[in-house]
């Protein structure tokens, strides 16, 4: 404000009053007149600016200029005043939106299009060309997984997602115009990896053997005696991670599950049926963690159960009577007859004394 553009004034072939001019400017908020004597004679109007040019708001101000003489009557002339407003750069490029949310599966192939970010700037030319940068990533390992393209803000996978590793990528976007200096925007980007069923479940162990005892799983255990096992593990989420157990074979025991919280539960082995260990010295079970997810992923863990002895089998002769045969002139230390009894338990269980 304040600038002043000389103009060119006006003639008139008359004289005396009927030569002397004055000028008028049709309405405006961004222009007036400043009159200058010149020669003596005639003024000489300057346009001057009076209040800053937004080429964005009015890019055009068309006024006209009127010149009166001093006659009786004045005659007049006028003239067209077309101003262009030359762009400068005085506005950076703004976002459309200030938070672009993005949810993705961690399935998502590498290529896959993250989102399109769109961020336009009202100058012209040069100033008005927008290229997009990403920065700020959080976690930093985030440059790694995406890319954006400068001139159109399409963001893409270049690396596979893990929602187990990270699962909330945050990064900015500045948007940069070509004006000098340039001018620039930003956005956030907020990119939430969705949970895939990708992970079966983890048994701690492949193989348990269960500890034998005398309180632990004996063949005088009763039915319904609960022995508690370690539950496997799953590193989705949600019903991905919900697991249910199976038992195979199950003419003996049966699995049951007891909630401790929302992701894991306690497992517990029930006998089911009195074990005889002289039948079935050892049982060897497949416990199978099935999760929720479509389709469903499952871990195995075996179970050996050796049974512990009980002495409940008393010790069996060979036969129930022996007929010995004996003359009356047998001497003393005569061997009369060798009875054999067996126990089929084990350890002192099985030790036999006549």
């Amino acid at each position: 404000p304040g600038s002043r553009f000389p103009l060119e004034g006006a003639s008139d072939a008359d004289i005396g009053a009927n030569a002397q001019l004055s000028y008028t400017l049709s309405p405006s908020e961004h222009f007036s007149l400043d009159l200058q004597k010149s020669h003596g004679r005639n003024t000489v109007p300057d346009l001057v600016l009076t209040k800053s040019l937004d080429r964005e708001t009015i890019a055009v101000h068309r006024l006209v200029l009127t010149a009166t003489d001093g006659g009786r009557p004045s005659l007049t002339g006028t003239m067209e005043l077309v101003i262009t407003v030359l762009d400068a750069n005085d506005n950076p490029p703004q976002f459309n939106q200030s938070l672009y949310k993005v949810q993705l599966p961690e399935s998502a192939a590498v290529g896959t299009l993250v989102a399109r970010v769109n961020a336009t700037d009202p100058d012209v030319g040069s100033n008005s060309e927008v290229t997009f940068t990403a920065t700020s990533f959080n976690p930093p390992s985030g440059r790694d997984v995406i890319s954006i393209n400068p001139n159109t803000g399409e963001i893409h996978l270049i690396a596979a997602l893990d929602f187990e590793e990270v699962n909330i990528f945050d990064f900015r976007i500045e948007a940069r115009d070509g004006g000098t200096p340039p001018l620039s925007g930003h956005c956030r980007v907020e990119l939430e990896v969705l949970d895939a069923n990708d992970n079966a479940p983890e048994v701690w162990v492949t193989s348990l053997s269960v500890p034998v005892a005398e309180d632990a799983l004996s063949e005088n255990s009763p039915p319904g005696f609960r022995f508690p096992l370690e539950g496997a593990s799953d590193a989705d989420i949600g019903a991905n991670a919900q697991l249910s157990y199976t038992l195979s074979p199950s003419d003996h025991f049966r699995i049951e599950e007891e909630n401790s919280n929302s992701r894991s539960k306690s497992l517990f082995l029930v006998l089911t049926k009195s074990l005889d260990r002289e039948m079935i010295p050892i049982h060897r079970l497949v416990l199978t963690a099935s999760d929720g997810g479509r389709p469903s992923l499952t871990g195995t863990m075996e179970l050996v159960i050796s049974v512990v002895d009980a002495n409940d089998n008393a010790p069996q002769f060979n036969q129930s009577v022996y007929n010995v045969h004996l003359p009356e002139d047998a001497i003393q230390g005569t061997l009369v007859a060798r009875m054999n009894a067996t126990d089929l338990d084990e350890g002192i269980n099985r030790d036999v004394k006549y």
